[in-house]
């Protein structure tokens, strides 16, 4: 844990870690078309395990600069100091060909004469995230013009391997190692420019510096960061749960006192923060030599941790308290500050203190909230208040899975799965209207690609795997974003990708059937009770027999990600792969009608045996485009009232609810949101995975009702590629009253209804200037542009 012994510089700390470096994309195009001057450096001993090292570097100015700009990577991770502040964390997730840098201007931090540029940099090695690649502890800085060039990494700086840190290995092998901190280790203030640095030792070279595009035998290729810096607030738990042998006090999480814990004592300590959190915990101590202190984070403590069971999270009494820990053996000092290298994801944290030698004063514990800087710049409001949580948890949801990737979970996995992406970034567009980590994870994905053409399921991961549906759902992303934003070039630098991930497909096509066969790899659908967890990729969230082909689930997800395709092919002139893949469409469409449709039951069957039936595959149908002899209202209708099928969970539901939305029913998508208003019932604060028993009490895919809020109930969605023009159609439902705001790429997109009767409304609507659009109400079409209020 980073720690600060002297309370002057923590108070220095703690000041300037609201503040940050800037960011900047600026950079010397000498440093993109050649090898940096820069090497990337290391400890003498460096052997690439865990390990945890401190670098320094003194450099004299004649004068404070008004520019100064470096170019700052490590391997695996780094926090970076000038002048004793710590300004930034990075880098930015990537893989080795793709290893990203950040670009500072740290000219604020500076001052004439002598100054000193710090890094701390840890390897977890064998121990790391599963989202962590590795090419090798290290550290690179590149000034980005001679002037800057003086802090460039070589043998001058001095590194200090820091053996404070020992590894906790847990039993999720995603999530990386936790930390054993000793205090006694911990050289305080290496970061100061007045530190006695003669323990250090020079650093050593360990390969060159190599921008993207540079011809080297080297597989490390640096790339600028293109997602903004993270951010950091202050925030404070809500409240102490439990003292166990403690006299209760909770001055110490409200910065009115302090809690002294005397020697020769075991004692417990529940925190509450009163919802999930992704955040670096600070504990403030005094004394404690020869103590231990555990502090173990968790979503909410466990009835059954087999079973994964934790009942209301509200509630902790008999409950187990069981997730990811951090250990502190204190030095004794006065005022040291903990907080680990990396960020905890938790509601409830327990302390448990053995104190033996020295009493324990805790001066303060608060955590720091960290993630991707979103801005909320939507908003909803409606007659039905209790949408408002639904809003509120859904975008804690979304918030808590960004940091530098989109993430399926924070506590968990805390990987970039692109089923989950493709919903967090529909929810990012809509709400805050960045699309930054949107593009960097579609780039990623496609970075990620074999040479069979597909994608992998989730990237960046140490851990290979490919599900064939989410590379479908990755070409669906790109249109995604050529609708909704104004980048046409961004979208035809993965025009080629497009093309292979589908020509994989039509490759794995039954010649006997028409529909796709046998698929290798998980072919994943969702998480229903008929389709659970069976200890092996290839049968588990699927249909039983559709691992063996002739799936109607997966025939007509291929069909909806050709559908999106021949769109954007026919927008950027491909012409002959767009009229190919239309009648191809058509032609799979076809077959599993044929062979899948039930006439009897009057809906679409998972497999041609017909031994198994699920909403999954006739919201496919629907979205895809039945047969006219059918009825895709009567059809959704029966569906959704039919509980002997196979329902669809949290994450299939998204797709639901666009199929009910194109059938003309999306006046039910409010009173369609039980699942969300059971979530919120048992007391949890995030959107859950899965029905309970849930593993992950926070997951991105489960925050869809902040897009469907405003693209249903609103009705806002774009009418032509890159929201160019607006179609808004309305799904109130029982509501009276709904209004909101949405981010547009020219404005914002303001909308306002009152309904009168049954079918009567006011709507007051303004576009952003120069955009047109259509309102749609009872079958009427009324032109839109500019503000207008409309009666009918």
């Amino acid at each position: 844990m980073q720690t600060i012994k002297n309370i002057s510089v923590l108070i220095l700390l703690l000041t300037n870690l609201i503040a940050s470096a800037q960011l900047t994309s600026e950079i010397n195009p000498n440093l993109t078309t050649g090898i940096w001057k820069a090497s990337w450096i290391k400890h003498p001993n460096t052997n690439d395990h865990y390990g945890v090292y401190h670098f320094r570097k003194v450099f004299n100015l004649a004068t404070a600069p008004t520019k100064f700009i470096i170019h700052v990577s490590a391997d695996n991770r780094y926090w970076l100091y000038v002048n004793g502040k710590r300004i930034c964390t990075g880098p930015a997730k990537g893989d080795v060909a793709h290893w990203q840098f950040e670009s500072l201007d740290i000219a604020n931090y500076l001052k004439e004469g002598k100054n000193i540029l710090a890094a701390m940099v840890w390897n977890q090695g064998d121990y790391r995230a599963a989202s962590q690649e590795t090419h090798g502890t290290g550290l690179v800085i590149q000034g980005n013009s001679g002037d800057e060039s003086i802090v460039n990494t070589n043998e001058t700086w001095k590194v200090l391997e820091n053996n404070a840190y020992f590894p906790i290995l847990e039993d999720n092998k995603y999530l990386g190692a936790r930390e054993t901190f000793f205090a006694t280790k911990y050289p305080f203030a290496w970061e100061m420019i007045d530190y006695n640095d003669q323990l250090f030792s020079n650093a050593v070279i360990s390969e060159p510096a190599i921008p993207i595009g540079v011809q080297s035998k080297s597989p490390r290729r640096l790339v600028q960061r293109n997602i903004p810096l993270t951010e950091e607030f202050s925030q404070q738990f809500a409240t102490v749960r439990k003292m166990e042998k403690i006299s209760f006090s909770d001055d110490f999480i409200k910065g009115k006192g302090e809690l002294e814990i005397y020697p020769w004592n075991t004692g417990t300590i529940l925190l509450d923060q009163g919802k999930l959190t992704t955040a670096y915990p600070e504990l403030l101590i005094s004394g404690g030599k020869g103590a231990k202190i555990t502090l173990t984070y968790m979503e909410a403590p466990f009835i059954n941790v087999k079973q994964e069971y934790k009942g209301n999270r509200n509630e902790i009494e008999g409950k187990i308290v069981h997730g990811n820990s951090d250990v502190i053996f204190p030095n004794g000092d006065e005022k040291v500050l903990y907080r680990p290298l990396y960020y905890r994801t938790f509601r409830y944290i327990e302390i448990k203190i053995d104190n033996f030698l020295q009493p324990i004063t805790i001066h303060n514990f608060s955590s720091k909230f960290t993630g991707y800087p979103f801005k909320e710049n939507a908003s909803f409001n409606s007659s039905d208040t209790s949408l408002k949580a639904i809003w509120n948890t859904g975008w804690l949801t979304s918030r808590l899975c960004a940091f530098d990737t989109y993430m399926d979970c924070p506590y968990y996995e805390q990987l970039q799965y692109i089923g989950d992406t493709r919903i967090q970034a529909l929810v990012s567009l809509y709400v805050s209207g960045d699309d930054r980590l949107m593009k960097n994870a579609i780039s990623q994905f496609y970075n990620s690609s074999t040479e069979e053409g597909l994608t992998q399921s989730r990237y960046p991961s140490i851990f290979k795997q490919i599900i064939p549906p989410f590379s479908l759902f990755w070409t669906v992303m790109l249109h995604d974003h050529w609708m909704h934003k104004q980048d046409g070039s961004f979208v035809k630098q993965y025009l080629l990708g497009i093309k292979a991930v589908l020509d994989w497909h039509k490759n794995k096509i039954d010649a006997k059937t028409g529909m796709l066969g046998q698929l290798p790899y998980w072919n994943f659908v969702d998480w229903p009770k008929e389709w659970p967890w069976l200890g092996s990729d290839e049968i588990s969230g699927l249909p039983k027999g559709s691992a063996n082909g002739n799936s109607a689930i997966h025939t007509l997800q291929y069909v909806f990600a050709i559908e999106k395709a021949v769109e954007i092919f026919q927008a950027f002139n491909m012409i002959g792969e767009a009229k190919q893949y239309k009648a191809l469409a058509a032609s799979l469409k076809k077959n599993t009608y044929k062979l899948c449709w039930d006439a009897q039951k009057k809906m679409m069957a998972d497999l041609p045996n017909k031994s198994s039936f699920s909403q999954h595959s006739n919201v496919m149908a629907v979205l895809t485009g039945l047969p006219p002899s059918i009825d895709p209202k009567e059809l959704m209708t029966q569906i959704v009232a039919d509980t002997n099928i196979v329902q669809c969970t949290v994450y299939y539901r998204f797709y639901l609810n666009q199929a009910m939305k194109k059938v003309g029913l999306g006046n039910r998508y409010v009173a369609m949101l039980k699942p969300w208003q059971d979530m919120l019932a048992i007391g949890l604060t995030t959107f859950a995975e899965k029905p309970e028993p849930s593993r992950s009490d926070c997951h991105g895919w489960s925050a869809s009702p902040n897009y469907d809020l405003l693209a249903t109930v609103l009705g806002v969605t774009p009418a032509s590629a890159g929201f160019k023009t607006v179609l808004i159609a309305p799904n109130l439902g029982d509501l009276t009253f709904a209004e909101g705001s949405i981010p547009h790429p020219q404005g914002t997109i303001q909308v306002k209804f009152k309904k009168s009767g049954n079918t009567g409304i006011e709507a007051t609507i303004t576009l952003p200037q120069n955009i047109t659009g259509t309102f749609l109400w009872n079958g009427e079409k009324i032109p839109l542009v500019g503000k207008q209020i409309i009666l009918r």
